[in-house]
């Protein structure tokens, strides 16, 4: 089953299902690993719960990296000026590239507190932490996670690929061979039950809303490239289709909830798009600058390092003051939250100055 099918259960039928079952879970991100410590919490180490592992992940413990919380050293408005941002001017740009290097020890700071349990797993990625973070591709681990892989309760096979068989699912643990005579080994995990926490192909939800090939054809963009939304929400070339939660964010609740505020009050007259052309060019800049930061594991549209950043672009274009806090050093180093943006309305004829 889908991890989608296994949430629509409910939690008491869900753990009957897994109750007294040998449960294999493929994935590593925040979906498996809350499906794995319940299955550890259900079982325990009579029926371990395994992981097959396909790309190791920066999974952190919890949020806090040698007594700094992470959102310090990566998402507020200091740590924006170490990146290239779309539509920034020459200062910001001569700015971002001068404070490289600080960005550089941010990034190795954290990972050296974070790679400490995750190197006795041997888990630790080939990609930096600050990659992790540009695609949107880390989790912050259940409780006790690290415990339960000690214990047995949990246990990690890491496979690029898996099989079914007769009695489960078939990995082939370690790197494959180039040598004809020596394969990498297969080995079967017995297995009751399998769950895919994969992901969702959000590409094929939007396509899939369409019959019309034209639209089928514009509606995602290429294999390389991610769905072309303006403001992360409207299609420029289907002016009639807005989506909401498709681009990835610290916090995709309230990330939406401003989205939907902004797209309420497009709709209410308050602000008129740019052209065609100009919101094509904006989403590129967008992409571009994720695909930057991200390299080879950037997966889909994300604003994740630049929450700040896109939010300030919604609020001017809704009329509101991008600046929510009070006084020079909160507004550079605080982090910004639901609250700050509880006072957005809608309406159009209510703007603040």
């Amino acid at each position: 089953m889908h991890s989608m099918d296994y949430a629509k259960m409910g939690s008491s039928k869900a753990k009957e299902t897994i109750r007294g079952k040998r449960v294999t879970v493929v994935g590593y991100l925040k979906s498996a690993l809350d499906i794995a410590a319940e299955c550890a919490q259900v079982n325990g180490t009579a029926h371990p719960c395994t992981m097959v592992v396909r790309t190791k992940h920066w999974v952190l413990p919890d949020y806090f990296a040698w007594g700094f919380h992470i959102s310090r050293l990566y998402l507020n408005r200091f740590s924006e000026l170490l990146i290239h941002k779309p539509g920034e001017g020459l200062l910001l740009s001569a700015l971002a590239t001068l404070l490289s290097p600080l960005r550089w020890a941010f990034s190795k700071f954290a990972e050296s507190y974070y790679s400490i349990p995750m190197r006795k797993h041997d888990m630790v990625p080939d990609h930096s932490l600050f990659q992790a973070l540009a695609a949107a591709t880390i989790a912050i681990t259940p409780k006790d996670h690290y415990k339960r892989l000690d214990e047995g309760s949990i246990v990690l096979k890491k496979s690029k690929t898996f099989s079914f068989c007769k009695d489960g699912v078939v990995v082939v643990e370690g790197e494959p061979s180039s040598s004809a005579s020596a394969p990498a080994a297969a080995a079967v995990v017995k297995s009751d039950v399998v769950i895919f926490a994969t992901g969702f192909k959000g590409d094929d939800k939007i396509r899939d809303m369409f019959t019309s090939e034209y639209f089928r054809g514009v509606a995602v963009g290429s294999a390389s490239t991610t769905v072309p939304l303006y403001r992360e929400c409207i299609h420029p070339r289907i002016p009639q289709l807005a989506v909401l939660g498709y681009s990835e964010s610290i916090s995709n609740m309230y990330t939406s909830d401003v989205r939907a505020k902004w797209l309420a009050r497009f709709l209410d007259g308050g602000f008129r798009l740019p052209s065609v052309a100009a919101m094509h060019q904006d989403v590129l800049a967008w992409e571009k600058c994720i695909k930057r930061y991200s390299g080879r594991y950037f997966r889909r549209s994300s604003i994740l390092l630049l929450h700040t950043w896109y939010n300030d672009q919604l609020c001017r274009d809704m009329g509101h003051n991008p600046r929510r806090n009070k006084g020079f050093f909160s507004e550079l180093f605080d982090v910004y939250g639901p609250g700050d943006y509880a006072g957005l309305t809608s309406c159009a004829s209510s703007k603040e100055h």
